[in-house]
Parts: structure tokens; C-alpha cells; sequence
């Protein structure tokens, strides 16, 4: 007997998938625990095995589409089966299909109420400004060179000759953009080109997510800046002792951990009509990828060393750049540290990652004239700032778990107290 196969739900945050890859194909044998496809969801692209058995008799949605969760992916059965009789009775139930999607988890995008039709990706895209530069600049009847004040004024500075300057204006007139992109002895491009990508799952649920975070809690935000000079003489201490290369973001989760514990006022969730306050400590850690954005969670991260910490991280950030993360390994964070750092930046502000109640972004460390025992020195200063969700957390709260960190990390004997 034939038996559906459904779009799955491989993420808490999913509402439609993309085939990105067929293992099978019509006609094809299939066994239970054979690779049927891979499903792009807005996380990652996981492979999807059958948990049923038979001949593949349908694909419902071709490789490179985009569909719902719960559509009908495949049909498998006997060979030769007539499948028209299923899928005349999925058409009849689109109403059904609305209502269910209509009303989603408190917690989850809302998914779209009908089908979205596959999203091609368009071919690089090349336009043409209006007007396109003259192979000569216009000439008026007594030979003088036809050119706005502005552009006779920008080439007489840079000594160019306007007989050689074509003109992109009405009639061949020369405008100052024609100065300012002439090559000598070269062709003038004048041309606009772009090129377009259509969203891809993660692209849409991050812009989704982080627009609903946005604009439906009240944001606000705490900077801080820390002193790390004793951070960084820690760090060199233990790599030396240990031989285990633990970065200054793994001290900054350890920090963090620490801090929460102390204060499980912004260790929480806020979940519409109450607010979860959280005895573990689970870190989400924001990691860029070649598609956006992922954020693996260290579990207990209390309870954990600074080298168990890093170990953590470094596998997750291997298995993220290479789409081997899971489900599992980015649900039920409690509160989530973004550290852009080492890309130069000072200080950043971050979008909740909710229902989590609290965010921190964290800058780089930069050396700056700092003011020790009335006396002017270099010091290492390292700015945070925390984003609260105002329904939730206080600023005093949020002040309170920011001087505690800021207290562990000028003071890293602190990480490892009971």
C-alpha cells in the first residue's frame, strides 16, 4: 500500500523546507534508513532518511523547491501503484492545511498560509544607466567643447584635456561624473550592473525572527567596559600550563556562566504571559556561516571548564561551517553571547535571540590610555553592552549581572570559585 512521505520539521523555528538535494529517484527501490534526500531548513541542510519502505512512486517537490512542513514530499509503495488517488485527496484539503498553519507555536514564526512556489535564483543582472557616455564630447558650431562649469572646473585641476573627455550628458555634454571616472587612453564604463540571489531558508527565518525580537520587545541596553589586562596575563598562564589554546572568548563564556548563576534574573525566558527563570545555564553562542547565522548552545556551561568550554565551541564551529550542526545542538539556549571582536569592531549592539531575555555583544580589545592610581598607563579595555528585554529584565538587573561579569573577567582567579 502506498504510504505519503511528509515534508519534515527538522527545527523548532521551521516552517518550509527546500529539497536540496534527491537521492532517489522515481522508480527506485527504497529501503528504511536509506538517504532519500537533503533538506535545506532555515538552520542547515540535514539528510533525510526514509523511515518507510518501497518503490518510490512520486516526488512532490522537485530538487532546488521551496515548500511547507508536512507537504507531501514523496510517495512510496508497490511498483506500478496508481498514486493519482492520494493526490487527488491532498488538493481537497488546502482549507484544512490554512487553518493549521494559521495558528502556530506561541514561539515559532508564522509560517505562510499557502504553498510558496520554488524561489529560482536569478542569473547575474547587468542594466545600463539611461545615458551612456558618447564615443566624443559635443562640439558647438565655433568649436567650443560643450561642458557644465563644474566639470571645466574638476578637469582643469586634474589637467585633463576635454577633447578627450567623453560626454554622458544630453547632447554629448560633459557632466562632472564623465571627469571624475576618465581613464586616460581608456574606455569610460558608465554602465550599472548588480546581481540578485533569491532568500534562502535561514536568510528568511533570521530576517523573520529577528524582526518579530525587534519590534514586539521593548529593547534596551547596558555598555560596559572592562579592564582585561589581568585576562590576558591569565590566558597566557594557562596556555602555557595547560597547552590547551583557549581563546578570549572562551573565558568571556566561562565569565558569563559565572555571572549567571549569580543572577537568574537575566538568566530567563520571557514566554508572553509569564517569565521562565532558569536554575541551568545554557550559552548560546552566535556563529557566522556562509548563509547567516547559527547559534549552538553550551550546555551547563557553569558547570564546565574553561577547556571543556573551548572544545565545545571549536567542534561546533567546524560543524557549523560544514552544515553538520543539529537540531539539538542549537535548541533551548537560556541566554546568548554574539562576539564580533575579532573583526575589529569596538562595540555592537545585538537583537534578542528570543524567547531568551538578554543578549551580549562583545567588542574587541583595544589598547587605550587608561587612568591607574591617578597616573595616565596603557591599559586593554574591552567593551559589552547587554540588550534586555524590558518585560522581563530591569535596568538595575541587567547592571547588577553586568558588574559581577565585569568582576569575574578583571579578576579570572574568580571563574574557578565553587
Amino acid at each position: 500500500m502506498a504510504e505519503i512521505v511528509l515534508m519534515p520539521k527538522l527545527s523548532d523555528t521551521m516552517t518550509e523546507g527546500v529539497v536540496a538535494e534527491w537521492h532517489k529517484k522515481v522508480g527506485d527501490k527504497v529501503e528504511s534508513g536509506d538517504l532519500l534526500a537533503e533538506i535545506e531548513s532555515d538552520k542547515a541542510t540535514m539528510e533525510f532518511e526514509s523511515f518507510q519502505e518501497g518503490v518510490l512512486l512520486h516526488i512532490g517537490i522537485e530538487a532546488g523547491a521551496t515548500a511547507p512542513v508536512d507537504s507531501i514530499l514523496a510517495i512510496l509503495g508497490d511498483e506500478g501503484e496508481d498514486v493519482t488517488a492520494i493526490l487527488e485527496e491532498a488538493k481537497k484539503k488546502p482549507a484544512e492545511s490554512d487553518k493549521t498553519e494559521a495558528t502556530p507555536k506561541a514561539d515559532a514564526p508564522v509560517a505562510p498560509k499557502t504553498p510558496v512556489a520554488p524561489t529560482p535564483i536569478p542569473a547575474p543582472v547587468e542594466s545600463s544607466a539611461p545615458k551612456t557616455a558618447s564615443s566624443a564630447p559635443a562640439v558647438l558650431n565655433d568649436g567650443k567643447i560643450v561642458a557644465s562649469p563644474l566639470a571645466r572646473k574638476l578637469a582643469e585641476e586634474k589637467n585633463i584635456p576635454l577633447s578627450q573627455v567623453p560626454g554622458s550628458g544630453d547632447g554629448g555634454r560633459i557632466v562632472k561624473r564623465d571627469i571624475e571616472n576618465f581613464i586616460p587612453g581608456g574606455v569610460v564604463n558608465t554602465s550599472e550592473s548588480f546581481y540578485e540571489e533569491g532568500l534562502n531558508s535561514m536568510r528568511k527565518v533570521i530576517g523573520q525572527r529577528l524582526s518579530e525580537s525587534k519590534f514586539s520587545a521593548p529593547h534596551f541596553y547596558l555598555t560596559q567596559s572592562i579592564d582585561m589586562d589581568n585576562a590576558m596575563v591569565a590566558r597566557k598562564a594557562i596556555i602555557e600550563a595547560k597547552g590547551t589554546k583557549v581563546s578570549f572568548n572562551d573565558m568571556v563564556l566561562k565569565a558569563t556562566a559565572k555571572a549567571l548563576k549569580k543572577h537568574p534574573g537575566v538568566n530567563c525566558s520571557f514566554l508572553g504571559d509569564r517569565v521562565r527563570y532558569n536554575d541551568h545555564v545554557h550559552i548560546g553562542v552566535a556563529m557566522a556561516v556562509e548563509n547567516g547565522l547559527l547559534v549552538p548552545v553550551v550546555r551547563f556551561a557553569d558547570q564546565k571548564s574553561l577547556q571543556d568550554i573551548s572544545a565545545e565551541v571549536k567542534d561546533y564551529s567546524v560543524r557549523a561551517k560544514d552544515n553538520k550542526l543539529t537540531p539539538d545542538d542549537w535548541a533551548g539556549s537560556t541566554f546568548t553571547v554574539s562576539n564580533l571582536g575579532m573583526f575589529g569592531i569596538e562595540s555592537f549592539t545585538s537583537i534578542i535571540n528570543s524567547p531568551d531575555a538578554a543578549i551580549m555583544a562583545i567588542g574587541g580589545i583595544k589598547q587605550v590610555p587608561v587612568v591607574k592610581n591617578n597616573e595616565i598607563v596603557p591599559g586593554n579595555i574591552m567593551k559589552v553592552t547587554l540588550s534586555c528585554d524590558h518585560r522581563a529584565v530591569d535596568g538595575a538587573v541587567g547592571a547588577a549581572f553586568l558588574l559581577t561579569f565585569k568582576q569575574i573577567l578583571e579578576n579570572p582567579v574568580l571563574m574557578y570559585e565553587l
